[in-house]
């Protein structure tokens, strides 16, 4: 029987999600990835993945925890990458900007939290670890909607944190500035990638937030920001 522990990883389709799923497997975790798309899985781990999972709607979030019970019949932790970022500046936006960016980074992780923390204040444990932002803790030009979105997750990490220890239940958030991706290399053409964090960079940081190391670790939002 296999007894490795089992995390959920949202946004698996994506760089990070592909990224920590990755380092996850390389580690012997077990894995239910999901995402809008259908993520791709190529390693070796006991892993599941799952498309067209819309977590802006609470019932989807519920499913997931469903199904990842129903397969594994544990749930350990939860690695929260779903959101989105738009840069735009406030002269120019809209509060249709602020209402997605909020659905796409701060509804996903709420609904995916609400979701498994019955199960883990049930079973006295468990690790969350939420996707943040650099700019969670000052805004730049353009990152009026994204900083105030993430600031939010940061927030709902501390209160997940302080709410939940009680129970061996931890909450923590990484904090990463520009990732290394094909859209973000394209989008500034004149930057130099080195100075930003590689995403299988920041999956070894939420790898030891997961791990038993990490266990006095709670309610931190851990910057992680390459040389920018």
């Amino acid at each position: 029987m296999n007894s490795s522990p089992v995390v959920i990883v949202t946004g698996a389709a994506g760089n990070l999600g592909q990224a920590v799923a990755t380092h996850l497997g390389s580690l012997g975790y077990r894995l239910l990835l999901i995402d809008l798309h259908q993520p791709e899985w190529e390693g070796e781990s006991d892993a599941v993945s799952i498309g067209n999972v819309d977590l802006t709607l609470p019932e989807h979030a519920q499913e997931v925890v469903n199904q990842a019970w129903e397969y594994f019949g544990q749930i350990d932790a939860v690695v929260n990458i779903a959101g989105g970022f738009v840069w735009e500046r406030q002269a120019e936006s809209s509060l249709d900007t602020w209402n997605t960016q909020y659905a796409m980074n701060v509804q996903t992780t709420v609904n995916m939290c609400q979701a498994i923390l019955p199960l883990f204040q049930d079973q006295q444990s468990g690790v969350i670890v939420n996707i943040g932002a650099a700019a969670a803790s000052k805004a730049a030009e353009g990152m009026g909607a994204y900083s105030a979105a993430k600031s939010a997750v940061l927030r709902l990490t501390e209160a997940l944190a302080a709410e939940n220890k009680h129970l061996g239940i931890r909450a923590n958030a990484v904090l990463p500035s520009i990732l290394d991706t094909p859209a973000n290399r394209e989008a500034m053409p004149d930057a130099d990638p080195a100075d930003w964090v590689a995403p299988d960079s920041l999956a070894g940081v939420i790898g030891f937030l997961l791990s038993d190391a990490a266990r006095d670790i709670n309610g931190a939002g851990i910057p992680v920001t390459g040389r920018v």
